[in-house]
């Protein structure tokens, strides 16, 4: 007996029902980016290694998928450096491309080659599939799915204050609770400056980004072994720990990190992104009361995080992760701003800041709250039931008219036994059936019945509407 076929792990097969549901995901996201004016691009599966490398932190590099070079990838390979098992200087001489990792890196080769024909500044959006080589665990997919909205071109704050905006929406609309955390890179190389680590930045970030993973003890303990300092360790651990309401962070901030002038500018943009949603949302409120259909601005509480540090080296400044309230599953959004992204393909200073949603930890959030509208796992509304060929006849104009008013139907394809069809019905959870035989055709209607209830009605063809 041949062996059952599996697929790699950490990837998913989905069937019709789940890609329905993940289609909802989908369009629901393209919708509120389209309402913000983001436009919709595309990008090549795999890229030049030289595109990836380098770009995402040495812990990013690891988990890049390589791909084999084409045709004798092996030649030009002496048997000693293959007996030397130097992976590292093997796979950049035997892989030239790779699968992208994220979809930020591409946006930014993709802005410096395409910089002639983009009006700055420009925002995109972007749905595509990228691939990690991590450990599969809950959660945690070799392939998932992102996604993107940038604006590249532009300094501004306001690009900040709308992408709280976008990721607020997209969760009201899909019904979960979440918390939005913010904080900025600037902030963090303020703190580094004043426990004397400036230079150690990377390795702090790194590692305070793990500490909802790992706890406070084995950050603490990463920290050592990345040659921070005990006392450098113990100033740390304040501002770790600092509680209390967003105004009071950024005050308790101010005074920490007095003598650091690229910390305090990292503290005068949060409070800028911060103010501009609160006077927002102060507007909203009072027009809400006179207007019961005005929507609050922010319907999700917006925190300031200090230990949020998003490790990918190429953020400089606002720093975003989203947090689901009612499922433990980790980060489910993410983005930042990024200065110099494009300076790394010769085109320096272009400043740029995005967000990315993880549809399929989205995915498994809605799964586990069942939050999905009954619309979007119902595929065929009604189905025909198959009597004979002068049945059939007589069904396809009706189901003909009713398509053209949107209304998903189908005829099940041979005259089979009734039970079967019936059967059918129910394990694709079809909602009607539409049975027609001599009596029905004989007055110009149809039978309709509800498989919920079991009632059963004699209608005319444009009477099946009104019942849908």
């Amino acid at each position: 007996m041949a062996q059952k076929p599996s697929i790699p792990k950490g990837t998913r097969d989905f069937g019709p029902q789940e890609m329905s549901r993940r289609n909802y995901i989908f369009n629901t996201i393209r919708e509120v980016y389209s309402l913000y004016g983001f436009q919709q691009i595309e990008t090549p599966a795999m890229e030049n290694l030289s595109t990836l490398m380098g770009k995402y932190g040495e812990e990013g590099d690891k988990l890049l998928f390589k791909i084999l070079n084409s045709g004798d990838f092996l030649r030009g390979i002496s048997p000693d450096e293959l007996s030397a098992g130097a992976t590292g200087h093997l796979a950049a001489q035997l892989c030239e491309k790779g699968l992208r990792y994220d979809l930020t890196v591409p946006f930014a080769r993709y802005v410096v080659q395409h910089r002639e024909e983009l009006a700055l500044p420009f925002r995109r959006y972007q749905i595509q599939p990228v691939w990690r080589a991590d450990r599969p665990q809950k959660g945690r997919y070799r392939e998932f799915y992102q996604c993107d909205a940038d604006v590249v071109g532009s300094d501004s704050l306001l690009c900040e204050v709308e992408l709280m905006q976008i990721i607020d929406e997209v969760f009201r609309r899909f019904g979960i609770r979440v918390c939005i955390k913010i904080n900025n890179r600037k902030i963090l190389s303020g703190i580094a400056e004043m426990i004397g680590e400036a230079d150690k930045i990377v390795d702090i970030t790194v590692a305070i980004d793990k500490l909802d993973k790992i706890g406070l003890d084995a950050v603490n303990e990463e920290l050592r072994q990345d040659g921070i300092s005990e006392e450098a360790i113990g100033k740390l651990q304040p501002i770790i720990n600092l509680s209390g309401t967003n105004e009071e962070k950024l005050q308790t901030m101010r005074e920490t990190l007095a003598g650091s002038e690229i910390g305090q500018k990292g503290i005068d943009e949060v409070a800028y992104v911060l103010k501009a949603l609160n006077a927002l949302n102060n507007q909203n409120t009072q027009n809400a009361q006179r207007n019961s259909d005005s929507p609050i601005s922010l319907t999700n509480p917006l925190e300031l995080d200090l230990t949020l540090a998003r490790g990918l080296n190429y953020y400089t400044g606002c720093i975003f992760e989203v947090k689901a309230l009612d499922v433990e599953i980790g980060s489910i959004t993410g983005g930042g701003r990024y200065d110099n992204l494009t300076g790394i393909f010769g085109m320096p200073g272009l400043s740029g800041v995005g967000i990315s949603f993880g549809a399929d930890r989205i995915y498994d959030v809605l799964n586990q709250l069942n939050l999905y509208p009954e619309a979007v796992t119902t595929a065929t509304q009604v189905l025909f039931i198959n009597f004979g060929e002068k049945e059939t006849a007589y069904s396809l104009p009706i189901i003909a008219g009713l398509r053209s008013q949107g209304i998903r139907c189908e005829i099940y394809p041979e005259a089979s036994k009734m039970k079967k069809q019936m059967q059918y019905a129910n394990q694709k959870g079809i909602p009607f059936v539409v049975m027609t035989g001599e009596t029905e055709m004989a007055e110009g209607k149809v039978m309709l019945k509800n498989m919920t209830t079991g009632e059963q009605q004699l209608l005319s063809p444009n009477e099946i509407l009104s019942r849908m």
